[in-house]
């Protein structure tokens, strides 16, 4: 051996000395045992452990445990909170027991009770934060101003099958009857609960609202479904009400391919804890390498799941979608709870419920003191954030601020909060967008507060590109190829998944897009007025006449109505020429006939496709200018159509997707046009 090499033994032998010293050293029994010292004998076995010790593997034989530092069950404190929160496992009639947490003000007495029914976890919606105060622990999906400034009691309960409630989940569960066997449904489920809750949380006042977003909104408008007497008020804010027509999974027969992941996680776990996997940043990539939507559901077991195998065996509007339509339900039913039907002008979900709700309830409030309907300038969920603009466009003030403070706080506080004077809040209160100021009317679409009319008005597409409000006077038509294998994108690419920030942030957007940015592609034909010299005001749902044929025999169809700014705007430089979209919408053509069954398109033949687009209440400014778009595609947002009839196009196969030559004609007597609902002043 060298001296090098001995020297390198010696070391390493000091090493293990030093190291072996270091663990007697540091064995000190926390329970009370003295340390024991260096190099000495340790003493006999150690006690068993106590309630506060767990016991750890021993190093070796004979040797004593070293204690755990954390208590077998840790009791928390809550000095200076202002709330107490309770978690209840609350009894169904059925005898299934659906978690509830209850969060109590500090001091609370005779308070309203704020209720929330969701899929979405009732624990994360009252622990968003660590925190001892109300305001900070329990802010998800509710406003701040009913929590904290006036005293209300928040609830909020898993539905059944999710996350801490008992019994079997079931998407948007129907009513009980022709879709639903069992005798319990939201309804119920919300009956027995207030019930409960009345009975048994003793600051309250016997006062119950309910109120949600989305999922949540669902839950909240099947409560007016034969409602406890309790129960004094319902807030449904952009709920899921018809998921065929244009709420979540479908838009007139088109598939929503991008909700794909939210069934997955929705449905996979009770708790939502095995999440979709992305296999590319870009979602236009991974869809199309799929091919269908059918195939792509496939690869991810999508199988395995009740719901999708429902919409797998129902793609048409049958009688599986119109019996549970909310709409048609609580049409049925007498209204005897205050109700208010909250839209978004711009909600990238559920576009469609809030306002077909209002269609379905409006005609029951004769004495117009049941029924309000607010229409604000938000995405999905916008009323809950900064609503002082959405994308590029800006809106003047904290349109969502304005909202909660000034009508849906009185509102709330009228019906549940003892003493409080009736609000000042009209039927109707609906933001202008375009002059960006909020009005007060009598119903929807009144288009004013009075002494106006609201009038269907063709905007008539033209040759050459052009729009207006005069019919065509030639034959002629402008034609595209359509090719399944290079789908418009309804975002610029990359189409981030939405686990990621910029991904959210796009999907939350996406509905004021400019439109620019597919104007220019030879599958997207473009239509626009000259300047306007005067404001043209839309109030209400304008309908798409489309005259078209194809060389296949399916296809879609997508119009889109845009509102194009000046080349510059000095206050908004980013405005420049913006196309901001105020309505856009597809259709599937095989429903030309009839939602519930499709039918080939007879190729080349002009054949009309009428369909509404959503609800605007929009100004065209001078200066600006009015364009019609319309294309086939809209991808991922929607699965392709092959453009070959097949009986479904979740089954459709590589050979099926086939190009095809669309027309659009603009002849008298084909004439295409976008009948906007135009507002004119009586003179």
């Amino acid at each position: 051996m060298t001296s090098e090499s001995r020297a390198i033994a010696a070391f390493a032998v000091f090493g293990l000395v030093l190291t072996g010293t270091a663990v007697v050293l540091s064995r000190v029994d926390l329970g009370g045992a003295v340390a024991v010292s260096p190099g000495a004998v340790e003493p006999g076995p150690s006690p068993a452990p106590t309630e506060s010790t767990t016991r750890v593997p021993s190093a070796a034989p004979g040797r004593r445990d070293y204690p755990s530092e954390i208590p077998a069950a840790f009791t928390p404190t809550h000095d200076g909170w202002d709330y107490a929160r309770r978690e209840v496992d609350i009894p169904m009639r059925d005898g299934v027991k659906l978690h509830t947490v209850i969060v109590v003000p500090e001091g609370a007495t005779r308070a309203p009770m704020l209720l929330t029914r969701t899929p979405y976890g009732a624990d994360k919606y009252t622990s968003t934060a660590a925190s001892s105060h109300m305001a900070m622990a329990s802010a998800s999906d509710i406003p701040l101003e009913a929590l904290v400034a006036r005293g209300y009691i928040r609830v909020a309960q898993d539905v059944r099958g999710k996350y801490g409630s008992e019994g079997d989940y079931v998407m948007n569960r129907p009513v009980h009857g022709p879709q639903n066997p069992t005798p319990v449904d939201p309804a119920t489920d919300t009956y027995d609960t207030i019930d409960w809750l009345v009975k048994n949380v003793p600051e309250s006042n016997g006062r119950v609202g309910i109120l949600g977003t989305s999922y949540d909104g669902f839950t909240a408008a099947m409560a007016l479904h034969r409602p406890h007497p309790a129960l004094k008020v319902a807030v449904p804010i952009n709920p899921m009400v018809d998921g065929w027509r244009g709420d979540d999974w479908f838009h007139d027969g088109a598939f929503r391919q991008t909700m794909l992941p939210y069934i997955y996680d929705q449905e996979a776990t009770r708790s939502s804890s095995v999440r979709w996997p992305n296999d590319s940043r870009d979602e236009y990539e991974t869809c199309l390498e799929a091919g269908s939507a059918g195939e792509l559901a496939r690869r991810r077991g999508l199988g395995q799941l009740g719901f999708w195998r429902k919409i797998l065996a129902h793609p048409s509007y049958d009688a599986f979608w119109r019996d549970q339509a909310v709409d048609r339900v609580l049409a049925d039913r007498p209204l005897t709870v205050p109700v208010l039907l909250v839209h978004s002008l711009w909600d990238q979900e559920d576009i469609y419920g809030a306002l077909a709700l209002y269609r379905a309830l409006a005609p029951k409030d004769v004495h117009h003191d049941e029924v309000f309907l607010v229409i604000g300038p938000w995405r999905h969920h916008g009323w809950a954030g900064d609503g002082s603009a959405l994308g590029a466009i800006p809106f003047g003030s904290d349109t969502a601020a304005t909202f909660r403070r000034d009508i849906l706080m009185p509102f709330l506080d009228q019906y549940l909060r003892e003493g409080t004077p009736k609000a000042d809040i009209a039927p109707v209160t609906a933001f202008e967008t375009g002059t960006n100021r909020w009005e007060r009317l009598p119903s929807w679409p009144a288009g004013c507060a009075s002494g106006c009319t609201t009038r269907a008005t063709p905007l008539y597409v033209q040759a050459e590109g052009r729009a207006s409000f005069s019919p065509p006077t030639a034959a002629g038509f402008e034609e595209y190829v359509s090719d399944p294998a290079k789908p418009v994108p309804f975002i610029p690419r990359p189409v981030v998944p939405t686990d990621a920030e910029e991904g959210r942030e796009a999907w939350h957007e996406w509905l004021v897009t400019d439109q620019r940015n597919v104007a220019s592609r030879p599958d997207v034909l473009v239509f626009a007025t000259d300047v306007l010299t005067e404001p043209v005001k839309v109030a209400g749902r304008p309908m798409a006449n489309l005259v078209a044929s194809t060389t296949g025999t399916d296809a879609d169809w997508v119009v889109k109505l845009i509102d194009v700014y000046p080349p510059e705007d000095a206050a908004h430089p980013a405005l420049g020429g913006y196309e901001l979209p105020v309505a856009m919408d597809i259709f599937r053509g095989r429903y030309r006939e009839s939602l519930e069954t499709p039918k080939p398109i007879p190729p080349g033949e002009p054949l009309p496709y009428r369909f509404a687009l959503p609800a605007v209440n929009h100004v065209f400014l001078p200066g600006h200018r009015i364009m019609v778009q319309v294309q086939s595609s809209w991808f991922p947002l929607y699965d392709r159509n092959p453009q070959t009839f097949v009986p479904s196009i979740f089954d459709a196969k590589p050979g099926d997707y086939r190009k095809a030559t669309q027309r659009v004609y603009h002849s008298p007597d084909h004439a295409t046009f976008v009948e906007l609902p135009v507002v004119t002043t009586d003179r």
